[in-house]
């Protein structure tokens, strides 16, 4: 109670560093000021052993397979498709194409409908 009546409302101290909304302080923050690159490479620098990440093309596994029908009926196959949470996970995730991600959004709720594919979390 004491300290709240000597300090003067709204204005800061000079020895307490100026912190921002997010925490941290303007000057690099809590361990320091910041000075180059972070070790571990952040986007497009240098990986520890000289390489860069290498990301798979993803493809389509429909058609790969040559899966012609994406049958509702197929809880094995669809399942692959569902996230723990029961969303249907997106094609830039799972690398199928635009059509046959129509087919199976469409196959995926038919089988919720009849209760083969839950519509939430489990």
């Amino acid at each position: 109670m004491a300290d709240e009546a000597t300090k003067t409302s709204g204005a800061a101290t000079s020895d307490a560093p100026a912190t921002r909304s997010d925490g941290g302080a303007r000057e690099g923050g809590p361990r320091g000021p910041r000075s180059g690159p972070r070790p571990g490479g952040g986007p497009g620098g240098p990986r520890e052993g000289g390489r860069k990440f290498f990301r798979r093309k993803k493809v389509c596994k429909f058609c790969v397979e040559k899966i012609d029908g994406i049958n509702y009926k197929d809880v094995r196959l669809l399942s692959q498709f569902v996230a723990e949470s029961g969303k249907i996970v997106p094609r830039r995730l799972t690398g199928v194409c635009t059509p046959h991600q129509r087919r199976l959004s469409e196959a995926i709720k038919q089988a919720r409908n009849i209760a083969l594919l839950p519509f939430g979390g489990r």
